[in-house]
C-alpha cells in the first residue's frame, strides 16, 4: 500500500472524528506533521477533555496514544492498523485546560505479526513531558 500523503491522513482523522463512533471525541485533534512511521498531532486541552479535577482525563490520554500511533501505523509500507494486543501509559504530569498539547507517536519496529510504537504527550509550550504510552499490534499474517 506504501506511506500516505499529509492529505490522505486528514482524510483517515475526518472519517474517525466525525463518525458516530467513540473516536468523535478527537474531534479538536490537528495533525501537525505525518512521514512514514511518524506523526505529531496537537490539540488545546478544553473542559470537554478533562477529569473534576480540571486536568486532561487519563482515558482520553489512553484515547490519544491509541488513535495516534494507529494512524502512523497506517502511514507505513504495511498500511495495516493492526489490532491493539498491549497498550502501557505512564502519566508523569498533568495538563489543564488552556494547555496545548502535542502527541508524537513513532512506530519502534514492525515485524511479520507484531508492530511497536511509542507516544509522548508533552505541554507544547514548555516541552514537559505528560505522559507517555507504548502501543503493541498484531498486524495478521
Amino acid at each position: 500500500m506504501g506511506s500516505l500523503s499529509a492529505n490522505a491522513v486528514r482524510q483517515i482523522f475526518a472519517f474517525c472524528i466525525n463518525g458516530p463512533h467513540f473516536d468523535k471525541v478527537l474531534n479538536k485533534l490537528q495533525l501537525v506533521s505525518a512521514i512514514p512511521g511518524k506523526m505529531v498531532c496537537e490539540m488545546k486541552v478544553e473542559e470537554e477533555h478533562t477529569n473534576r479535577g480540571g486536568t486532561l482525563h487519563g482515558g482520553l490520554t489512553a484515547t490519544l496514544v491509541d488513535f495516534v500511533s494507529t494512524t502512523a501505523l497506517i502511514n507505513t509500507e504495511r498500511g495495516a492498523p493492526g489490532v491493539s494486543v498491549d497498550m502501557n501509559i505512564t502519566y508523569l504530569s498533568s495538563a489543564k485546560i488552556g494547555d496545548e498539547i502535542l502527541i508524537t507517536a513513532q512506530i519502534l519496529k514492525q515485524g511479520r505479526t507484531l508492530a511497536f510504537a511509542t507516544v509522548d504527550i508533552t505541554n507544547k509550550a514548555t516541552g514537559k513531558l505528560l505522559a507517555q504510552g507504548r502501543h503493541t499490534k498484531h498486524l495478521g499474517n
